[in-house]
């Protein structure tokens, strides 16, 4: 049957250059013969044939090898030391890493101090660190490395071997000595259909949308926390988390050791060695002794304040981080943690105790979400009542002696830093300046405006003014009182007080409305009767009129500009100035005039306060405590991918600029799919929710390109042209196995690109390649040379050929009669040709043999 076989290809061969196989012997074995139709007079047979498992030892070195193939045409064994074949010879070893190793044995102790065994020992210890130990998502997940290994070819090109010795040579060599480098990493990669399973940041955001979704169905948090008949329509998944894991959490986000924040002032100033710039907001971590300064929002990428969330390292952003992994981030897990998370910043107000990660003595950020603008109210509210009760700072003088000091003595502080001290330590408030006038020493009386007898009556009234002066900060230019000759005086008044976004809302609706029952038209009558108050403290004969010359300048008409002395001009002699107030102004029963007559003469440092911190912060809890669920959440959504985002930024992958991009189109995504649930347009079943599942997806992508570029540049950190070109090769495969449309992470073919290493990233590739261990190499027995790192080959291709010249053997009168008269000095023919493929277990052979039969 066979020999039917063969004759039936045989003559198949006349009409075809195609090689035909057929298998020989057991199917098992693999063995096959074959012959081709070459088109002349030759004709080329093969034969293959696979060993497994019992390979002999001779057959799996190369010296051995070389013999071989020297046997298919040399006429006896002699022949091998009398004659010198010249066998062309190359081969390809291609070295593959080796997986981790999850045995979890303990490290072998080290018996002696050679090199190979303390080699071993570093390696073990290697692969037994999480390789994204330095990565900023350690600190709420654990990613699995991309990167799952490497493949090295090595080649050896073409050369001549004579004798058996030289293979042996080649054989000892190491893989430094080979022509080329090829490096092809092992990623991990989905084949098929299968879809990708969620990870880190991704998949967490995914569940805290689906919380979303569901918190349309209450319209109170303590609805999904008590009710089981709302678990059983949330569903099986909505679990509630043991109180000992919500006691954890809260410990993270309300350390027992004191965190504090700091404002540096305008000049920097030194601290632990360390230099606060201007207006630098720092935390402080006590730790011991000693303080640590950090950068609070160092973290932050250039484009996160486009979504309207918290700042990464703040309270809240940390509050909505440890929800992602509380639990399946559920709405019941969301709502119970909310409702300890509240009673804990309760505590701190009850307790005038502050509030970590966030800062006390700066302005409300208005770009972040009204939950942060809330907590950082209450943090202020703290902080004042902190200074009120001397609990926070070291009394540095005596409060009796503060209070006996009489006004004398605070004229003579003609600094006005010394006098702002002074000033805030006596009083614990703050005051402030109108920055449209400048100030000129209390010694400098101004320009004069007679001459004789009336210059010393004005200087005799304007001494007897100042005996009953109080609050001034200085004269105003060359502004002049309408009824007195009299230097005009600008007066401390107080801070505007602290306002969230919602307060600074209705207050634009009171100014286009008229809404004077409210509260925000309460606070702007008491910021107006204070100014009105430490004007007159300041300016003892000081009518209406000079008021609104000097706070509402556009109410007061007049053909010359008063204030030109104040900004450096020219100074006018025309006293009194000519002017009226303005139709608003002027008014029959004018709210402003009305109070003006009612104010008394009080400045800033005796008037009551215009910033209640008891009063605003039980307005912040009751905010807090009876915050809508919806709203909680579409706050926490933006918070979390803004917090998630800012992580992912943070990651050292080098310069791929590929990677730039990716995240700063991310965060103009975010912005945009993100806008509905800034602006509170997001309802129950709203088309929105099928945007941020997008969103989700979209995030995934750049999660995983960001985790493997961090991989790559970790490992090719010295050589960072071979880790560009590697991400690059693998981003654009990405990009178009995902598609622009893709709901699901899908790649149907396996990345196969390989990167040619060059001289100089050789050893940098080769430390991929670090000793085995002992649990991972005990089970091998090497058979094989050309060792890298104590690694043999894990697969060896090798063709060895042999050439002869027509003219000087038997097949010189074939290839005479097939060319007929044309001259054929030079030509050769590949006679013999043997293609060996082996690994230290199994060995294939192919021979093929061209004859003129």
């Amino acid at each position: 049957m066979v020999l039917l076989v063969i004759c039936n290809t045989i003559s198949i061969q006349l009409f075809s250059f195609w090689p035909a196989f057929v298998p020989v012997h057991d199917p098992s074995r693999k063995a096959h013969i074959g012959i081709q139709n070459m088109g002349t007079a030759f004709t080329r047979r093969f034969e293959s044939d696979c060993i497994r498992s019992q390979v002999p030892v001779k057959l799996m070195h190369l010296e051995g090898l070389y013999e071989l193939v020297v046997s298919k045409f040399a006429y006896s064994i002699l022949d091998f030391s009398m004659h010198l074949f010249r066998v062309q010879f190359t081969m390809k070893l291609t070295y593959r890493t080796l997986p981790y190793d999850e045995d979890g044995d303990p490290l072998p102790a080290t018996e002696d101090e050679n090199t190979e065994s303390s080699a071993a020992v570093r390696a073990d210890r290697h692969h037994r660190t999480r390789w994204d130990d330095d990565c900023p998502w350690i600190e709420w997940y654990s990613a699995d490395d991309p990167v799952k290994g490497f493949e090295l070819i090595t080649v050896w090109s073409e050369r001549t071997i004579k004798s058996s010795l030289e293979m042996a040579e080649i054989e000892n060599s190491t893989p430094h000595e080979a022509d080329a480098w090829l490096l092809l990493p092992i990623l991990e990669i989905l084949n098929g259909n299968h879809k990708a399973k969620a990870v880190g940041f991704a998949s967490k955001l995914s569940l805290l949308v689906d919380a979303l979704e569901k918190s349309f169905e209450a319209q109170f948090l303590e609805d999904f926390v008590s009710g089981e008949s709302n678990a059983e329509n949330l569903g099986s998944s909505a679990s509630v988390p043991p109180p000992t894991v919500v006691d954890r959490v809260l410990k993270e986000l309300f350390p027992e050791a004191g965190v504090a924040l700091i404002v540096a002032p305008k000049s920097p100033l030194p601290f632990k060695g360390h230099l606060i710039s201007a207006f630098s907001l720092v935390l402080i971590k006590h730790n011991g002794g000693g303080a640590e300064v950090v950068n609070l929002y160092e973290s932050e990428h250039k484009s996160s304040r486009a979504i309207k969330g918290a700042p990464h390292r703040s309270l809240f952003a940390q509050f909505c981080l440890h929800s992602l992994w509380l639990g399946n981030c559920n709405i019941r897990a969301i709502a119970m943690l909310w409702i300890e998370f509240v009673r804990e910043v309760r505590w701190c107000w009850e307790e005038s105790q502050p509030l970590p990660k966030l800062p006390a003595n700066v302005s409300i950020d208005l770009s972040s979400c009204l939950v942060h603008q809330k907590l950082q109210m209450l943090a202020l509210c703290i902080e004042n009542k902190r200074e009120e009760n001397a609990e926070f700072y070291d009394a540095t003088t005596d409060e009796d002696e503060l209070s006996g000091q009489n006004e004398a003595h605070l004229s003579t502080l003609h600094d006005r830093d010394q006098f702002q001290a002074h000033f805030s330590r006596r009083s614990g408030r703050r005051v402030n300046l109108n920055q449209e006038t400048q100030i000129k020493g209390r010694g400098d009386r101004g320009p004069s405006y007679d001459t004789g007898e009336k210059v010393k009556e004005s200087n005799a009234l304007e001494l007897a003014a100042d005996r009953i002066r109080r609050g001034s900060a200085g004269v105003a230019g060359s502004m002049m009182l309408l009824t007195s000759c009299q230097r005009m005086h600008v007066p401390f008044t107080q801070d505007s007080p602290p306002m969230t976004e919602d307060m600074h809302e209705e207050r634009l609706h009171v100014a286009a409305f008229g809404n004077l029952s409210s509260s925000a038209a309460q606070l702007e009558r008491d910021i107006l009767l204070s100014d009105m108050s430490a004007f007159k403290a300041a300016n003892p004969d000081a009518v209406f009129e000079d008021f609104i010359r000097w706070h509402s300048r556009g109410d007061w008409e007049s053909n010359v500009t008063e204030d030109s002395g104040a900004l450096g001009g020219e100074k006018h002699d025309d006293w009194p100035p000519k002017g009226r107030l303005s139709k608003r102004m002027s008014g029959h029963g004018n709210f402003w005039r009305k109070l003006w007559n009612d104010a008394p003469a009080l400045p800033a440092y005796d008037q009551k306060p215009l910033f209640d911190p008891n009063l605003e912060g039980e307005k912040i809890l009751h905010y807090l405590e009876t915050l809508p669920p919806h709203q909680l959440l579409e706050q926490m959504v933006c918070t979390a991918f803004r917090a998630s985002a800012d992580t992912l930024s943070q990651t050292s992958f080098g310069d791929l600029n590929q990677m730039k991009t990716k995240l700063d189109q991310l965060y103009l995504t975010m912005a945009s799919m993100l806008r509905p649930l800034q602006a509170n347009q997001l309802y129950q079943d709203s088309e929105s929710f099928e945007d941020l599942k997008r969103l989700c997806v979209i995030f995934e992508h750049v999660q995983r390109l960001t985790i493997l570029a961090a991989s790559l540049h970790q490992k090719f950190i010295l050589a960072p042209q071979l880790a560009r070109e590697i991400f690059t090769d693998y981003y654009n495969f990405y990009l178009l196995k995902t598609g622009k449309s893709a709901q699901n992470v899908e790649v149907h073919e396996e990345f196969d690109s390989v990167q040619r290493v060059r001289v100089d990233e050789i050893g940098v590739v080769a430390d991929l390649f670090m000793f085995p261990s002992a649990n991972q190499s005990w089970r091998k027995v090497l058979s094989m040379g050309n060792l890298l790192n104590g690694h043999e080959p894990a697969l060896r291709e090798i063709i060895l050929t042999l050439n002869d010249d027509t003219r000087r053997n038997h097949y010189a009168a074939a290839c005479a009669s097939h060319m007929g008269s044309r001259s054929h000095s030079s030509e050769e023919i590949e006679t013999y040709r043997m293609y060996i493929r082996g690994t230290s277990n199994d060995l294939a052979v192919t021979l093929s043999v061209v004859s003129c039969d």
